[in-house]
């Protein structure tokens, strides 16, 4: 990346030739030049001062500003700032996101490389006779600007082959013998499971493979007659909502994970057998031992520490899938199409065959194992003095849970208690070189956000027992930080040797975003650095002040939705986040293919050894890294939204249920209330808001209502305590509606127009 150090962006700079006309008003054209080609933002002092313009200009280059921001040429970008749009080609590629309530297609491009979210695409509606389009589905497009950020969209060429698919609940339709045969002709319609698609589709008779109400199907788009709603086929039936793992199928077929494997690929797996210690370190006599969640079934790492002089000499080993997965297998080319693991609530689905990520690449207690190991020296400071990488045999000492390190740690006892037979002292001095690495973490100033994952627990039916946090303790931490080091390890060893890697790289947040955290982070009463000299510390110390105050989560929600994706990429530009130069995932390999290929560059390159990197995949890496960032996101966006159906569904049988939460997003069309217990995010429309004007402030984060007598208008701010009730649930989509009961915080009772009506359908409190 031409050496730049990417964490540090360069201030904005202006062009150094002279733009034409200068001492004059510019037209609309050379003005978009001139803000295009500037380098960063660009506001009236600095346009001003490059054409010329005196305070007679002023009015007429506002004016000018505002047409050109109004009709999307200019993007605003921070106080009185400006940005040149990223506009899109005349004919592009865009791929199908949802529908409009009308049940056109909506789309996105998919090579887009502007700050922020793509332009929508709104789509015509397909030539009478043809499928019409559904998510998922590609095609070339001809584009014509609406306005900003909004283009309509007319296919050229479809280029998908198979039709898009529709996965969602079926409902039957209610049609009495009178009804007109346009009516008699539906058969029922299929609600999308997709928030982005708002329109249902019609299912004619005879196309239903005989599904039930409230049953999960997936359709395919039949040929279109003209406007309206369009029609669908059913395709397969997935079982019904409600019904036991239900809620992790609908992610599965609507993100189109695989979770099938090839009878090649299983076979592959099966005929798996253990590894000899011939050409092997023989780590069998080292304590070696896991620590993993409760649920785990696949234990890929394993830590070992003693005491070295003043620091410490720590051990990292992880199973050797290389090993068993060798460059062009079946089970190769089905884990790089898989790219990685999907964790839903009640089910995995895996990388690896459960033959292989379950058994033989799993480091259970007691067996022997393949493993590449990093054997690392820390000072006392927790700073590396030296690393090595092997690949050695090993016997995992124990299999302990974060509880029970925990408790280990801390010298309690109790059922959670491990009888394991471990050497005096190995958990103490595990968690003292943790403490080690926490203060050189400290001292390297990383992003360390606190969200909490939610815990979904079922009962022995499959049924939907309890929502709760998941407890986060020290021992987490010590597994992370131990991780962290290995990886900072790999990905060095591998520019020594200057053999290609795969890195994780994150880039800093784009001016754009940094500028909206800023001014968001502000209303909240923290100030940040300017944006070209933010860094990871600034964050951390607006977290560490943030910590344990009513704005916390809000805060830590702010600062995460402005940070890039982290992605995988042959070309390194650091980490931002964990403020590391060089990084890249080493220690699950059971799990993502990108771990897998740094492991078969530390082996070797070449045809030998076999199970090294091939020079083929060492020339495609960019590829490769393409292609794990996507998989992974898919996961990340199917975990998420599996998530929050759960906690619909669960949330869904507690309706008319007061719940305390604070407010996430303020919009002009409601309030976003994030529930404290949960986790779990819905909407108060302005229709459950008392009757009032409501006017939504940017600049301060503010909905507030029109002032009625002397103690003024109703008003609400981020991170302000409110009570709500629940008025629906709806588990498909994983949407939550609420009503608002009262503000939690006095102080906002207090701002509360005299005569004001109560919500509707709230209880006086």
């Amino acid at each position: 990346m031409g050496g730049r150090d990417l964490t540090d962006p360069p201030p904005d700079r202006l062009p150094t030739e002279s733009p034409p006309q200068a001492g004059g008003l510019p037209d609309r054209e050379v003005l978009r030049r001139f803000i295009a080609d500037a380098t960063g933002r660009v506001g009236k002092r600095e346009i001003s001062r490059a054409f010329g313009l005196g305070p007679e200009h002023r009015t007429a280059l506002r004016a000018m500003l505002r047409d050109l921001a109004l009709d999307g040429t200019l993007v605003p970008a921070g106080a009185k700032r400006f940005r040149a749009s990223a506009a899109l080609p005349e004919a592009t590629v865009v791929q199908v996101t949802g529908t409009d309530p009308d049940g056109d297609p909506v789309a996105r491009a998919v090579a887009w490389d502007g700050d922020g979210p793509a332009p929508v695409v709104f789509m015509h509606p397909e030539q009478k006779g043809r499928p019409a389009l559904a998510p998922g589905e590609r095609v070339v497009a001809r584009l014509k600007r609406l306005g900003p950020g909004r283009y309509e969209g007319r296919t050229l060429r479809r280029l998908t082959d198979a039709p898009g698919r529709i996965v969602g609940l079926f409902r039957p339709a209610r049609v009495t013998d009178d009804a007109p045969p346009r009516l008699r002709a539906e058969a029922g319609r299929v609600i999308p499971a997709d928030r982005r698609s708002r329109a249902e589709w019609i299912v004619p008779a005879g196309e239903t493979l005989d599904a039930g109400p409230d049953e999960i199907v997936v359709a395919e788009p039949l040929p279109q007659s003209g406007p309206g709603l369009k029609s669908a086929r059913i395709v397969e039936r997935l079982g019904r909502m409600g019904d036991p793992r239900s809620i992790s199928l609908l992610a599965i077929h609507t993100h189109g994970i695989p979770d099938v494997f090839p009878a090649e690929a299983l076979a592959e797996a099966e005929r798996a057998r253990g590894v000899s210690a011939a050409g092997r370190e023989d780590l069998r006599d080292v304590p070696l031992i896991t620590i993993d969640g409760a649920d785990a079934r696949d234990f890929d790492d394993a830590v070992y520490a003693e005491p070295d002089g003043d620091g410490f000499r720590l051990i990292v080993a992880i199973a050797d899938v290389a090993h068993y997965v060798r460059p062009g297998s079946a089970l190769d080319r089905e884990a790089r199409r898989r790219g990685n693991s999907v964790y839903f609530p009640d089910r995995v689905v895996p990388m690896l065959p459960e033959a292989l990520s379950n058994g033989w690449c799993s480091l259970r207690p007691g067996e022997d194992r393949g493993c590449l190991f990093a054997e690392i020296h820390i000072d006392a400071a927790g700073t590396k003095t030296r690393h090595r990488f092997g690949r050695g045999i090993m016997r995992s000492a124990a299999r302990l849970t974060y509880e029970q390190a925990q408790d280990a740690s801390e010298g309690t006892t109790g059922e959670n208690q491990p009888e394991t037979g471990l050497p005096d002292g190995l958990i103490t001095t595990l968690f003292a070189a943790w403490r080690a690495l926490s203060t050189a973490r400290a001292r390297r100033g990383t992003l360390d956000l606190d969200l909490p994952e939610r815990l979904v627990r079922f009962d022995p039916l499959g049924r939907i027992a309890s929502i709760d946090p998941r407890p986060r303790y020290d021992s987490h931490r010590l597994i992370e930080e131990f991780m962290v080091l290995a990886n900072v390890a790999a990905a060095e060893e591998l520019d020594r040797r200057r053999r290609p890697c795969l890195y994780r790289i994150h880039a800093p947040p784009s001016p754009e975003r940094a500028e909206a955290m800023r001014d968001s982070l502000s209303t909240l009463g923290h100030d940040l650095p300017p944006v070209g000299s933010l860094r990871a510390r600034d964050l951390g110390a607006v977290l560490d002040r943030a910590s344990g105050t009513d704005a916390a989560g809000l805060v830590n929600e702010t600062i995460l939705r402005a940070q890039s994706q982290a992605e995988y990429s042959p070309d390194n530009i650091g980490h931002f986040g964990l403020a590391l130069p060089a990084y890249a995932h080493f220690t699950s390999p059971i799990r993502r293919y990108a771990d897998l290929m740094v492991h078969r560059a530390l082996i070797g390159m070449g045809a030998t050894p076999p199970d090294g990197m091939p020079a083929a995949d060492a020339a495609g890496l960019e590829e490769i890294g393409t292609q794990v960032s996507t998989t992974e996101r898919r996961a990340a966006v199917a975990e998420r939204e599996t998530t929050e159906r759960y906690v619909a569904a669960w949330l869904g049988e507690q309706i008319g249920c007061e719940c305390d939460g604070h407010i996430s997003g303020l919009t002009r069309f409601g309030i976003f209330v994030t529930l404290t217990q949960t986790g779990a995010t819905g909407l108060v429309p302005l229709s459950a808001l008392p009757d009032d004007v409501w006017v939504h402030d940017e600049a301060t984060q503010t909905l507030r209502g029109r002032p009625r007598g002397p103690d003024g208008g109703m008003r609400f701010q981020l991170a302000q305590k409110v009570t709500v009730r629940l008025v629906e649930a709806t588990p498909v989509t994983g949407g939550l509606l609420f009503a608002l009961v009262g503000p939690r915080d006095p102080s906002m009772r207090d701002s509360t127009a005299r005569g004001s009506r109560r919500p509707r359908g709230a209880r006086p409190r």
